[in-house]
């Protein structure tokens, strides 16, 4: 299946933190990602089962632009870890970009992120997720962003609660609904949080 054409907002662009660099992920990846999304303790909290390479191919590779845009986050130049953000459409089949068209507001979505078990409880979630939230904001106008974290994962939901995060309602699957909202002036910089 040929790669699609970029939209205005597929950004092929690194983002930057201050401990971490996102770079777009490509087929090129693959094999790394195969390994990690194979391994029981990198899916522990991603669905909590290991991938075939076929699924990370299809899913993680890049393959779903404009709607998904998926990322290496990189540390000191090494790979530790997987991000993504997706947009939430008004159709299932309506481009991203014609999400403000047809409703008239900013886009808005969802980020996911995955580090290495060796690099976890170093700082860089937080990082990687400002980084993003500088890029959906600024860069993209977004609105509002958001994360659902299994509630018993302590560290991802202090790691988006570090980076702006707030919470806003538990889910039946037992997932945490967290969120971040732009101002609406926004740079990407700080947002404003709904509370609970």
């Amino acid at each position: 299946m040929p790669e699609p054409e970029p939209g205005p907002d597929d950004s092929a662009t690194p983002l930057d933190g201050k401990l971490t660099r996102l770079v777009p992920v490509t087929e090129a990846d693959l094999d790394l990602l195969a390994r990690w999304f194979a391994s029981p303790g990198f899916v522990e909290h991603w669905g909590g089962v290991p991938l075939s390479r076929e699924e990370v191919a299809a899913k993680y590779t890049g393959r779903r632009r404009p709607r998904v845009q998926s990322y290496l986050v990189l540390a000191d130049d090494s790979p530790v870890g997987y991000a993504q953000y997706w947009y939430a459409a008004p159709a299932e089949d309506a481009a991203p970009e014609a999400a403000a068209a047809t409703t008239g507001r900013p886009a808005e979505g969802g980020i996911d992120m995955v580090l290495h078990p060796s690099a976890r409880g170093r700082g860089l979630g937080p990082d990687a997720a400002r980084a993003l939230l500088a890029h959906l904001g600024g860069t993209l106008r977004w609105r509002r962003a958001t994360v659902d974290p299994d509630a018993t994962n302590t560290r991802a939901v202090r790691a988006w609660e570090k980076a702006g995060f707030r919470r806003v309602e538990h889910t039946e699957a037992g997932a945490l609904l967290l969120e971040f909202t732009f101002p609406t002036n926004s740079g990407g910089g700080h947002g404003s949080q709904r509370s609970a």
